[in-house]
């Protein structure tokens, strides 16, 4: 089953670093006497209403709709993973002042924020990502802080503090290694949730500019085209939905392996 999972991933890395040079026609050029038309040999899933190729818009959007995820994903688990092991580790009115901050920001309603922010700064994901990277990170600085309050006090890193350990050696060389299993799960369930609010802004049209080969703004164009061609906006939800449970799905498999130390 995980091999299934890496597959599905893997497989959608691919797409997203070669997919503008897969795609049969360029995602931009329009047949307005074809306009929206079902798959077909040319055109395997069809065409939108501007006579578009389905399928070359799709694997053109691929690199946005993968990158700009593990983007916020590698920011937010840096994030979050230093800043809980600090706060875990050293504790103090620094763990304190972190953790009231925390607990403010989960307070917010994320999406909401998430939404006025990207509107107040102007669109595209450049600003998105970094909005999103500040938000998705307390949830995890408070997972984190807590595995490394657990870890903390065991006799493994007693023994280093009791040799003299600096604590920056501490936390990074002895507790770190044993948190992995939680930070390689956060990392790829802060891509699920990226994956789906970068398409869900673009549905709203905060994302990318009109007519971008973008998922969630192929379906928000194409919604209008179920009865010609369900495909235009179908196929771009397939593959978010795939790829959203195949990531979360892994996460979870990877947990466990890791927590087990390797074993299958």
């Amino acid at each position: 089953m995980r091999g299934v999972l890496a597959g599905v991933l893997g497989l959608a890395i691919l797409v997203g670093l070669f997919g503008s040079h897969l795609a049969p026609y360029d995602p931009a050029t329009q047949d307005l006497a074809l306009g929206a038309a079902g798959p077909d040999a040319a055109h395997w899933l069809g065409t939108d209403d501007l006579g578009r190729d389905v399928l070359s818009r799709l694997l053109t959007g691929a690199g946005s709709a993968l990158l700009w995820p593990v983007l916020v994903a590698l920011g937010t688990t840096t994030l979050s993973t230093l800043l809980g092991l600090f706060a875990g580790y050293r504790l103090g009115w620094i763990d304190a002042l972190m953790m009231r901050t925390v607990d403010l920001a989960i307070a917010m309603p994320g999406m909401l924020v998430l939404i006025v922010l990207v509107g107040v700064l102007g669109g595209g994901y450049g600003w998105s990502v970094l909005a999103m990277a500040v938000l998705f990170t307390p949830g995890d600085i408070r997972v984190i802080r807590s595995l490394t309050l657990a870890q903390r006090d065991l006799a493994y890193a007693e023994a280093a503090r009791t040799l003299g350990l600096p604590p920056r050696r501490v936390m990074f060389r002895h507790l770190l290694p044993n948190l992995a299993p939680t930070v390689v799960s956060n990392a790829l369930l802060s891509f699920v949730a990226a994956l789906v609010s970068l398409a869900g802004l673009s549905f709203l049209g905060i994302g990318l500019p009109a007519g971008t080969p973008d998922w969630g703004l192929m379906v928000e164009e194409n919604r209008d085209l179920l009865d010609l061609n369900p495909w235009a906006s179908v196929a771009p939800v397939v593959l978010i939905t795939l790829i959203a449970t195949s990531a979360t799905l892994l996460g979870d498999r990877l947990f466990d392996t890791l927590s087990k130390g390797g074993a299958r």
